[in-house]
């Protein structure tokens, strides 16, 4: 791709982010989320690959649906309230429309199905935009306008995201669908908070963001999209491969990495507000996403290190190139570094 294209394409997406970020009317908001719509469809579409083309399809039909609810909650509420404010938001069934399209902006069950398969679709750098900075425009709609939502709606639903998304990723061997059903789960982490206390939303988001930042860029210096390629990795660069497994199992909420964080502080807030059996919900949800994460871990191990008993559950090996981005990588493994002691100091 050209720079002059890709920077055009990076001012975009940061002018349409920006636009809704510091935005206080409706309208403007709604601009800055379709300058990001469009800003990153060139990007899915290079190389031109057929797989490609249908992944950016797929999303712009998804994400047009999404836009057009969000223009009809915004023009109902204005015809019922005369306002057009952000904060605004009063009629009962504009804000369960918005609900419902923000809630297929970010990926939110049950309107998760286009996001794997978008994600997988696509090279790892436009994925990693996508479950990234593309997540920021709505969840800074959804912190703002949220006492005004549906609660109920948005339970149920940031539920079923923690739930379905363990599930999903339960069976997958590429990295792409793991991570995409990862943000699932992790949306529903974020709206589950942000009817309680929407700022622990942003920390869990500023996590997130970080956490998948760290393993997108580590993958793509290393090429591997599939599990049985980290294999490979150990005699090439132990360091990578160290890196993605401390990673994984920090996205996995396992104490205690950075991950385990902000899923301990919405935990202790649920209880503290009497919600036990949603508490209770999501804490099984983070066992699953930890089994399957902990499972790529051990299968990669014993690939690695083969033994009488493991030899049969050996794959075979695609070549990798080596990465000499060490430097790079060693610095964005800082922030796999447990902020939990941290956060208790404040506390």
């Amino acid at each position: 791709m050209s720079p002059y294209v890709l920077l055009i394409i990076s001012i975009s997406l940061f002018t349409g982010t920006s636009l809704t970020l510091i935005s206080s009317h409706w309208l403007t908001a709604w601009m800055g989320l379709e300058i990001n719509t469009l800003a990153i469809i060139p990007m899915m579409t290079y190389p031109n690959h057929p797989r490609a083309t249908e992944s950016a399809i797929k999303y712009f039909l998804t994400q047009a649906t999404a836009s057009m609810m969000i223009m009809f909650a915004i023009i109902h509420n204005a015809w019922a309230t005369n306002q057009w404010t952000l904060l605004q938001m009063t009629s009962p069934s504009a804000s369960t429309l918005m609900t419902l399209a923000l809630a297929i902006k970010l990926g939110l069950a049950p309107f998760h199905f286009w996001l794997p398969e978008v994600t997988q679709g696509i090279p790892l750098l436009p994925g990693m935009i996508l479950l990234t900075w593309q997540k920021v425009a709505p969840m800074s709609l959804l912190y703002q306008i949220s006492p005004s939502l549906n609660m109920k709606i948005l339970t149920l639903m940031a539920i079923a995201s923690t739930l379905l998304g363990g599930w999903g990723g339960l069976n997958q061997t590429h990295l792409r669908k793991i991570l995409a059903y990862s943000s699932i789960t992790h949306m529903g982490w974020m709206t589950i908070i942000a009817l309680i206390n929407p700022t622990l939303t942003l920390i869990n988001l500023l996590i997130y963001i970080m956490t998948t930042l760290t393993l997108f860029i580590t993958l793509n210096f290393s090429s591997v999209t599939k599990i049985k390629s980290i294999t490979n990795m150990w005699n090439k660069s132990t360091p990578t491969t160290i890196i993605i497994f401390l990673t994984l199992l920090s996205l996995g909420g396992l104490p205690p990495l950075t991950g385990f964080t902000p899923k301990w502080l919405v935990l202790q807030e649920l209880i503290t507000n009497n919600n036990m059996t949603i508490a209770t919900l999501m804490a099984f949800s983070t066992l699953l996403n930890l089994f399957f994460y902990m499972r790529i871990i051990y299968i990669t191990t014993l690939t690695m290190f083969p033994t009488s008993n493991n030899s049969k559950l050996q794959w075979p090996h695609p070549q990798t190139k080596t990465t000499n981005a060490i430097p790079t990588l060693t610095i964005m493994s800082s922030l796999l570094l447990p902020l939990t002691p941290l956060f208790i100091i404040l506390n």
